[in-house]
């Protein structure tokens, strides 16, 4: 990017011709967490002890302790985070310029409303791109859903029947189409993580994390505002915590689209 487009964004940004859109949801002790079955551990979602408000302990100032999983809420998914890439990037290790680039938007938000655990296959990608033009390197792919308008309800957001979680996500070779077969940075969705819930009965299991991440990719979970997004041409912003040795980080993700 050049002086003058830098220029340029910072005046479209000052005028209201390009939109900050924030696609993240609110962190609270309420957000939904991932419930794995036993025997599997299961990460705590926030809390927060007071150590000081305004009082003795510190008379001008307020702040917590914080204990908080590092897939809680909107989160990031570093390589290390699944044993396939056990051997790739932490989050403080990650290309900065991964963390930056256009946004596509996958909509289907009117499948998931007939089929609560739709599964997007390729087909549904190569159907995108003959409409579209071809997904771009370092992209971030967002599938729309519409599943964020459950994110302040656990049950309706968890959505787990008699056979487990019911959620939308990628088939097993659409997983493996997004790991090798463009150069994307990520992939993102507004549910709890980026595998659909059936995903564990899967060959292989979880084949988005399998893959996506052992391919060095990267996953987005718990996005809000999908529908704000154009289908193409919005750049996306994901700010993880720098965590040396970190296998996920809650994220502000941001999107500048223009008007």
């Amino acid at each position: 990017m050049s002086a003058t487009q830098v220029e340029s964004l910072i005046d479209d940004l000052a005028s209201g011709a390009v939109e900050v859109v924030d696609l993240t949801q609110p962190l609270s002790e309420s957000t939904p967490v991932i419930k794995l079955p036993p025997p599997f551990a299961n990460t705590p979602g926030l809390s927060r002890t007071e150590i000081s408000m305004y009082d003795d302990r510190g008379p001008a100032w307020a702040w917590y302790t914080l204990e908080i999983g590092e897939h809680v809420g909107t989160h990031l998914d570093a390589p290390i985070h699944w044993i396939t890439g056990r051997d790739g990037a932490d989050v403080a290790s990650i290309p900065p310029a991964s963390l930056v680039g256009p946004a596509v938007v996958i909509d289907k938000t009117a499948e998931t409303e007939s089929d609560p655990g739709y599964l997007l296959t390729v087909d549904d990608l190569e159907a995108f791109e003959a409409e579209h033009g071809r997904i771009p390197e370092r992209a971030w792919v967002l599938l729309r859903t519409g599943w964020g308008s459950r994110a302040q309800d656990e049950a309706a957001f968890l959505n787990v029947g008699e056979n487990g979680p019911v959620t939308p996500g990628p088939d097993v070779e659409a997983s493996r189409w997004l790991a090798t077969e463009r150069p994307i940075s990520g992939f993102g969705v507004e549910t709890v993580g980026i595998d659909a819930g059936a995903a564990g009965g899967f060959d292989p299991p979880f084949p988005l994390h399998n893959l996506l991440l052992g391919a060095g990719r990267l996953g987005l979970t718990q996005l809000a505002s999908l529908d704000k997004l154009p289908i193409t041409g919005a750049l996306i912003v994901v700010s993880p915590l720098k965590l040396v040795g970190g296998t996920g980080s809650p994220s502000r993700v941001l999107a500048f689209v223009p008007r």
